[in-house]
């Protein structure tokens, strides 16, 4: 937040359209409220009065009140205080009635109550299970970390997801895209980069009805809202978080539809076809040929019209059923017959190589950089000793040559002699 209120919003993170109360719904105007109550929110966490906060978006040289500066200098201090008290008001009432994130145990209620939403969201089609693999993959590590900002390389994730990490990328600049991501820095040599999950969780304050974005982590409060529908999409993310980057869960092998069908049979045992469509959120034809595959691998059984996990399915072992006489014994197992075996371990072959490349590279540099500063080149109007004799001659030293004119000064340097008795330096 001290970053947006000196720099301005350098990632456009409050650049989507609001509805701002009295004023002309324009891109500029919306931009300004969305980021001046957001440093607003933030300033009534931290124990700012009205007064302090107009004072210092009136007259501070910040990037975030420029907007509220030209006011000021277009229709006097007066409209410039309303405005920024609307804004104050606003960030107040919506402070006030959300509990903050004071400790760990807070964050992790968070974190379940933003989980649960990620489960019952309805990820349609191969980007978006990926999508949901990607924030799954985040899940995990923001729990480790205790806060919604978390620290990780790409390659680092592409193994948490199960996938290339060009398709990682390709995830992240999707969910970057959709506001449920913000990177918060490039990483350096030695760390992953800094990403920061948005979280957009329920409230019923004026701040949704008056602009339509929901709060973000971190105490902006004017990001994207992710609003449900009706839906009946429900799965097992921790489960998912298991299996995903296992071989058998590979592009070529049962992919993201397949992971999706075991997640959400582990969910709620017991689904028919179309209750699997909709809870795993996959088309009619994916559900055939993906149940198809899980019953011939001994992974689930059909009865009647309900498909059930076999007892020890999420651990890889199928049961013997009249779909199935030859189940598979594990997950290797299953990578086997689907052809996917060994694509993890290729993977993680492939980055180590690539940090090793990389490291060396930067060692190479490091050395040359510390050779460089090492070994300086004279300068050119030194005299080398190579290119003076024992009597004080200047000499060519490829042929031998003696070079009239040319002398030593006393203090190293070169001095032409042109014969008038008075030497020039060179």
């Amino acid at each position: 937040m001290h970053k947006l209120l000196v720099l301005g919003d350098q990632d456009a993170a409050y650049a989507t359209g609001n509805l701002q109360r009295g004023g002309k719904n324009t891109a500029a105007s919306d931009h300004a409220w969305a980021t001046t109550r957001a440093v607003a929110a933030d300033a009534v966490r931290v124990g700012w009065d009205r007064a302090s906060f107009v004072h210092v978006m009136l007259n501070g040289p910040y990037k975030a009140s420029q907007h509220a500066r030209t006011l000021q200098h277009r229709r006097g201090y007066d409209k410039a205080a309303a405005w920024l008290g609307r804004a104050w008001d606003g960030a107040q009432q919506y402070v006030c009635s959300t509990d903050p994130l004071t400790t760990r145990q807070d964050f992790h209620a968070a974190l379940a109550a933003f989980r649960s939403r990620i489960e019952c969201t309805p990820w349609q089609g191969i980007a978006r299970k990926t999508d949901l693999r990607n924030l799954i993959a985040r899940m995990d590590i923001c729990s480790q970390a205790g806060s919604w900002d978390h620290a990780v390389s790409i390659r680092d994730l592409s193994e948490r997801m199960g996938c290339s990490r060009t398709t990682a990328h390709h995830s992240n600049q999707r969910l970057l895209n959709a506001r449920m991501l913000r990177q918060l820095d490039r990483g350096s040599p030695t760390e992953g980069a800094r990403w920061m999950v948005i979280s957009h969780l329920p409230s019923s304050t004026s701040h949704h009805w008056s602009t339509p974005k929901g709060p973000e982590a971190g105490g902006a409060m004017s990001g994207p809202s992710m609003r449900l529908t009706a839906t009946e999409a429900n799965l097992d993310s921790r489960a998912a978080s298991r299996l995903m980057r296992l071989d058998a869960f590979a592009h070529h092998g049962l992919g993201g539809t397949g992971l999706a069908i075991l997640a959400s049979l582990a969910e709620r045992d017991g689904q028919s076809r179309t209750e699997l469509q909709a809870s795993a959120s996959i088309s009619r034809p994916t559900a055939y040929r993906q149940l198809r595959k899980l019953k011939h691998l001994g992974l689930v059984r059909h009865e009647g019209e309900l498909y059930h996990l076999s007892p020890t399915a999420l651990e890889g072992i199928g049961a013997a059923t009249p779909q199935c006489a030859d189940p598979v014994a594990d997950w290797t197992d299953t990578a086997e017959r689907l052809g996917t075996a060994g694509t993890a371990e290729r993977r993680r072959r492939h980055h180590s190589a690539q940090r090793t490349h990389w490291h060396l590279e930067q060692a190479r540099i490091a050395e040359r950089r510390h050779a460089s500063h090492q070994f300086t080149l004279p300068h050119p109007a030194v005299a080398l000793p190579h290119h003076v004799r024992a009597d004080g001659c200047a000499v060519d030293p490829a042929t031998g040559e003696v070079i009239t004119g040319l002398l030593v000064a006393s203090d190293g340097r070169w001095i032409w002699d042109d014969g008038s008795g008075s030497p020039l330096t060179t």
